[in-house]
């Protein structure tokens, strides 16, 4: 077993057409994975897989599932065939049902664009076993960071934890033809508050956030790309301890900002991104 936890994760994946337009998002993923010790695994909290209760996907062979329409044919066309981890999925659905979340393994899914695209960069080799987490978007922040405590133990036993997601996330207002158009600066005043709330430790004000928050519903007028976030601060062993990486905005109103979490999030200080 590690003695050190590696750093938990939130990671926007934006667009799928991140996947071919790489961004200023695409190399700070690369750097990301090539800054941290090398994880055995990785279990990704994706916002695309929404069940009623925790389902752990444990296939062998994960397939990749492009769950968008209307994206250019070579889209389609791209795999990432990393290996699954069935063991690390029970043990996974073990300790979610230990603390008391109703969970069970499912070899139904794979790794959708939430979780495949971010990995393409993260690891492009497509050789660290990875699995999926599902997202019950129908519960508050506070549920979440619980299931990411649970997890958190798997950090020392060099499992990465990761939230992908999107750090604002109102479709309507994308510039869906100008990926570089200029940030909503509504998405900036969001992004601020939540700063200010994680410095001060306020984890209170920040579950509470879509009633406290400037922007709030205008930016996620549902919160199922930004719970992810609260699952990688549980997941943390120390969520006041982080790095925040700035990678601005996408397509107007997509900010595609990063986190890491816990004592040893100072590892990616160093990065041009860390803000």
């Amino acid at each position: 077993m590690s003695t050190v936890a590696l750093p938990s994760l939130f990671v926007s994946h934006g667009s799928p057409m991140m996947a071919v337009e790489p961004g200023r998002t695409g190399p700070l993923l690369t750097e990301i994975g090539a800054t941290l010790p090398r994880p055995k695994a990785v279990v990704m909290l994706s916002p695309h897989w929404e069940t009623m209760s925790a389902r752990v996907s444990n296939q062998l062979q994960p397939k990749v599932i492009h769950d968008f329409g209307g994206f250019p044919p070579a889209l389609y066309e791209l795999d990432y065939p990393a290996p699954g981890a069935p063991a690390l999925a029970e043990h996974v659905a073990r300790l979610l049902r230990d603390g008391g979340i109703d969970t069970n393994t499912d070899g139904s899914w794979g790794l959708d664009h939430g979780a495949w695209v971010p990995m393409r960069y993260l690891y492009p080799q497509a050789d660290v076993p990875t699995i999926q987490l599902s997202l019950q978007s129908h519960m508050p922040p506070d549920y979440h960071f619980r299931v990411g405590q649970l997890l958190a133990p798997l950090a020392r036993e060099g499992i990465l934890l990761v939230g992908s997601g999107s750090f604002t996330h109102n479709l309507r207002e994308l510039r869906r033809n100008d990926p570089a158009a200029p940030e909503a600066p509504h998405t900036v005043e969001f992004l601020q508050w939540f700063l200010e709330r994680m410095r001060a430790g306020d984890l209170e004000a920040l579950f509470g956030y879509r009633t406290t928050a400037p922007h709030a519903i205008r930016t996620h007028p549902s919160d199922e790309h930004l719970l992810t976030l609260f699952f990688a601060m549980g997941a943390a062993d120390d969520w006041t301890q982080f790095v925040h990486l700035d990678t601005g905005s996408t397509y107007h109103s997509l900010r595609m900002d990063a986190f890491a979490f816990g004592s040893h999030a100072g590892l990616l200080e160093q990065l041009p991104a860390a803000a």
